[in-house]
């Protein structure tokens, strides 16, 4: 049977040394599912695999887009089915690492067929959220679509002015655009997630941003100054790190922000993993264990 492994767990928990260990004893490719790092200007600040690392085993999808490239993970589900059929037919085994949750729960549970928002529609939104208000914003979601309304987070603006962006542009409602069925695939998915008890993983955390920083990051962000209005540069790290080039914060506070925000972004993923009761749970040091349910 065709087996897709997938590897997941909260940022800096160790997914890509333990990937590269697998992959080698496997001696399969790294299908990459981090949606920063398919971007080849976000090197430093999205702790991309290293030179030395890319030598060692071969990644796909990582450094393959320019900054400015519109990508998603309705795309990338496409793509990696793509590359999974080609590779399935000299392969019974293959491997996907990463941490960006849409982009992972797109390839295992398929994603919805919605339309690019074309850059005018875009705008509009962005300047009515400014001008009106997220309220006014929430309640004409509750007349275009009643059913999306009922579910949607009404303080979170991104989600609320994205189901209007459909709405506006297609002239239905959000809702019709939505997974109603969980699509087969013609392979088997084995879900492994990497944990570690959250002090260490927090410790983790910080030593990585010491490290980023070490590394170049505050110039990598200088010269991406100019680009900060992309959706892409909404990213930790990178956002923290504007403000400072701004004067709204010091180095150390903008530095200390990246921290913190990481710890938060990784209590999100552990939500939204948790979740799914097919991932088997491991700490990274337990590569014996995985490797042999992986070989069950």
């Amino acid at each position: 049977m065709k087996t897709l492994v997938v590897l997941t767990g909260p940022t800096a928990v160790g997914k890509t040394k333990l990937a590269i260990e697998i992959a080698q004893q496997l001696g399969v490719n790294i299908i990459n599912a981090d949606s920063r790092q398919v971007f080849r200007e976000l090197r430093i600040g999205t702790a991309s695999p290293s030179s030395e690392e890319m030598r060692l085993v071969h990644h796909d999808f990582v450094g393959t887009l320019a900054l400015d490239d519109y990508y998603s993970a309705s795309m990338f589900e496409q793509d990696v089915l793509k590359h999974l059929d080609s590779w399935f037919k000299t392969h019974d085994t293959a491997l996907m690492s990463g941490g960006s949750m849409m982009y992972i729960d797109a390839v295992c549970n398929g994603i919805d067929d919605i339309p690019t928002i074309r850059d005018d529609i875009r705008q509009l939104m962005k300047d009515r959220l400014e001008k009106e208000g997220l309220e006014v914003l929430c309640n004409e979601l509750s007349a275009l679509d009643p059913e999306y309304y009922a579910i949607v987070d009404h303080k979170n603006p991104r989600r609320v002015i994205h189901a209007l962006e459909i709405c506006h542009q297609t002239g239905t409602t959000y809702t019709s655009f939505r997974v109603k069925q969980r699509p087969e695939r013609p392979f088997h998915i084995l879900k492994i997630g990497l944990n570690r008890p959250r002090e260490e993983l927090y410790e983790r955390i910080n030593k990585r941003v010491d490290k980023m920083m070490a590394q170049g990051l505050l110039e990598e962000a200088r010269q991406l100054l100019p680009m900060r209005h992309l959706n892409a540069l909404n990213t930790v790290g990178y956002k923290e790190l504007f403000n400072y080039f701004d004067g709204v914060w010091s180095l150390e506070e903008a530095v200390e922000r990246i921290k913190g925000n990481t710890r938060r972004y990784a209590r999100k993923q552990l939500t939204w993993f948790k979740r799914d009761a097919e991932i088997h749970w491991y700490h990274p040091d337990e590569k014996e264990k995985i490797l042999k349910i992986i070989s069950i």
